[in-house]
């Protein structure tokens, strides 16, 4: 064989083998099954525990972490797509699991009070100091970690969990959404019977709020369902821990049930999913098809006979109501091998969507091309 020619062939098996490990990383891993024209990457490796997470205007992604007591600054300098630089901003929190941005303020919510980071984007690299913005939020342990977000009225939301798997507290702020400004006063309660919010956002046409709510344990493989919920005033009670989902009467609480007094899910989600973060999709780069409809990371079950969700689930609408509830991406889960729990999801200003996972220790960003 020509020597010429031999260059030709190892030059055709070099471009063979950039082109497949390009497709591999495009696709992140062949497992995850996605609607036609849509792929799945890796933005970000190695994020011990990555949470909840929350993108800057300059485009510097927050992530919390739950198990790790970590806050990290992700950033991505030469815009590639990929994080190349990631700072550890916090550390030795106690479940940091909620992260939000207000006018370049940084809020983190831990078990008992939300703390603030003050310009946080001036002072990444300078190991920034927090001020306690609020410190008398319940101790409870279980159900303790605290989803956060601001709502379009500039109040920071801050769901306080049930410290129980079924239980009726004394205390009103258990099993709520609770709403304050954003220096700690006026904190009171936007919604009741809410079991374990990890997730929630605002419609953008109406400014209304819709939320994830977990289901309680111990009832069986297919009982009850998860929940998405749909709140457009402040005082609604969606029925915790007398009712689940839309027609179960707990087997405690049950018969103090009055069931016109509650407001029943928009949408019952797969039975012990563990429904956390949802996004309302705004974006340009997916079809129109997918505007103003509803994406949901589901982390998984972990009592089932039978392990059920890790994907991440579409739920559409028409108007307020919901019309359809599908996997979207899939595949985290094989047979009962898991690879994957998503957790979080947030839109770039491009259209794309990122999505945590506190398993794999990475964030994904799912794009699409026609």
């Amino acid at each position: 064989m020509k020597h010429s020619q031999t260059v030709k062939i190892l030059f055709g098996i070099i471009i063979i083998i950039s082109i497949s490990c390009s497709s591999q990383d495009e696709n992140n891993n062949s497992q995850i099954k996605l609607p036609p024209g849509f792929r799945i990457s890796i933005y970000a490796e190695n994020i011990p525990n990555a949470r909840s997470i929350e993108l800057s205007e300059s485009g510097v992604l927050f992530v919390s972490t739950r198990t790790a007591g970590n806050v990290y600054a992700l950033l991505d300098n030469n815009n590639d797509f990929k994080v190349d630089e990631v700072i550890t901003i916090a550390s030795g929190l106690d479940m940091p699991n909620g992260v939000a941005l207000k006018d370049g303020d940084l809020y983190v919510a831990e078990v008992s009070r939300v703390i603030k980071f003050p310009q946080i984007e001036k002072n990444l690299r300078n190991n920034p100091s927090f001020i306690v913005v609020r410190d008398d939020f319940p101790t409870a342990r279980s159900h303790g970690w605290k989803f956060i977000k601001f709502g379009p009225d500039g109040k920071l939301y801050i769901p306080v969990g049930a410290p129980c798997n079924i239980c009726l507290s004394e205390d009103q702020r258990f099993a709520s959404i609770m709403r304050m400004n954003p220096d700690g006063s006026d904190l009171e309660i936007f919604a009741h019977g809410v079991r374990n919010t990890v997730g929630f956002d605002w419609h953008p046409i109406t400014n209304e709020l819709w939320f994830t709510d977990n289901g309680r344990d111990m009832l069986g493989d297919d009982i009850p369902p998860d929940e998405l919920n749909h709140a457009p005033v402040k005082g609604l009670h969606f029925g915790y821990p007398f009712l689940h989902g839309k027609n179960i009467l707990d087997p405690e609480f049950g018969s103090q049930a009055d069931t016109s007094l509650y407001t029943k899910p928009a949408q019952e989600l797969g039975p012990h999913v563990a429904a956390l973060g949802m996004e309302f999709y705004t974006g340009q780069m997916f079809p129109e098809e997918y505007r103003n409809q509803i994406f949901i990371a589901e982390h998984g079950s972990w009592n089932r006979s039978k392990k059920i969700g890790y994907r991440v689930s579409l739920v559409r609408l028409k108007g307020n109501n919901a019309f359809s509830y599908e996997p979207f991406a899939e595949g985290w889960l094989i047979g009962e091998t898991v690879s994957g729990r998503p957790v979080d999801i947030e839109q770039m200003p491009d259209g794309s969507l990122l999505v945590s996972d506190d398993f794999a220790n990475v964030i994904y960003r799912i794009t699409y091309q026609q």
